[in-house]
């Protein structure tokens, strides 16, 4: 099996040096969605209609704060289009990952269905391997690998477990999706239960879930523990997210966090009256700053944490 050489991200313009990612990282974002399931194209980021103000954001946000990449967490059955991808990568300048796997249950496609764990798992080893959908942009990560409540459904638990053989095959890490910030643990137990290590493995959208105790276990056992839904008022706020994360920090894990902003509608767009993709660095950092983060932890957090989770490698210090 090809794995990514030591070292290396796998981008949609190819592989790139973790070490020529000189600037901050946003670890789990959506340039092109579709969650539509109601019929109100609410849960849209349209290739076309929103690629301009996706585009004028991610440049504004290089330029500004040095953004250098995006992992970019669309996967099977939520819409996903990587020749976009590789545009919007083109045309701003900032490396983007593309990812493969299969979101929580309603978002099924079929194929879960009518598959068992390990031909599941042929199926993404052939993506990564292969490409997607015929364009040779092959993924760099596995996730968003989701489920809801505090246990997978039966469903569910077969993607995780063939998206962790796919890893484990291929040399990628796994990002999930915890619903609300539950079911972290029964995710990542199994996850390690059929082999992937969990300093490969991110639980998501811990930031929701206001309980440091499972933050600190899921840190504890290396896995990273992603507050990726920074500025998402109507969720969380940042208040409490900030108070979570400080105390992850307090507890001797600042190395296990990922920061992003999740946006996964056109309404969150600047454009649209939205937080943007530069919530993060306009309005939270600031923030962890004031409360006594220096330039160390915010290189920790925001570059060095992604690229190690993608690689599993450390990188150097700005």
């Amino acid at each position: 099996m090809n794995h990514p050489a030591p070292h290396t991200l796998r981008t949609v313009a190819g592989e790139l040096r973790a070490a020529s990612v000189r600037g901050p990282a946003l670890a789990h974002e959506h340039l092109v969605l579709d969650l539509d399931h109601v019929g109100d194209g609410a849960a849209v980021l349209d290739p076309e209609r929103h690629a301009a103000a996706v585009i004028a954001e991610l440049t504004e946000l290089r330029e500004r704060f040095g953004l250098s990449l995006v992992v970019e967490l669309t996967c099977r059955g939520m819409g996903r289009d990587v020749r976009a991808l590789a545009r919007a990568a083109r045309e701003t300048g900032v490396a983007v990952v593309a990812a493969t796997g299969w979101y929580y249950e309603p978002f099924h496609t079929p194929e879960v269905d009518a598959l068992d764990v390990e031909q599941l798992a042929e199926v993404l080893v052939r993506e990564i391997e292969d490409g997607i959908d015929g364009s040779g942009i092959r993924p760099g990560v596995l996730g968003e690998l989701g489920s809801h409540g505090d246990v997978p459904t039966a469903a569910e638990a077969k993607v995780l477990r063939a998206g962790a053989r796919a890893a484990l095959a291929t040399g990628l890490s796994l990002a999930t999706h915890a619903q609300l910030g539950r079911g972290g643990l029964a995710q990542l137990e199994l996850l390690t239960v059929e082999g992937l290590p969990a300093h490969r493995v991110s639980i998501g959208h811990q930031d929701l879930l206001d309980d440091p105790g499972v933050h600190r276990e899921l840190a504890a056992s290396g896995a990273y523990v992603a507050f990726d839904t920074v500025g998402k008022s109507s969720y969380q706020s940042d208040d409490t997210r900030l108070r979570l994360l400080l105390a992850l920090v307090e507890a001797g894990h600042a190395d296990r966090a990922l920061l992003s902003c999740d946006v996964s509608r056109h309404g969150y767009l600047r454009s649209e009256g939205g937080q943007g993709y530069g919530h993060l660095f306009a309005a939270f950092l600031p923030r962890l700053r004031a409360a006594g983060a220096d330039d160390d932890l915010i290189d920790l957090l925001t570059r060095r944490n992604p690229l190690r989770f993608l690689t599993g490698a450390n990188v150097e210090e700005n």
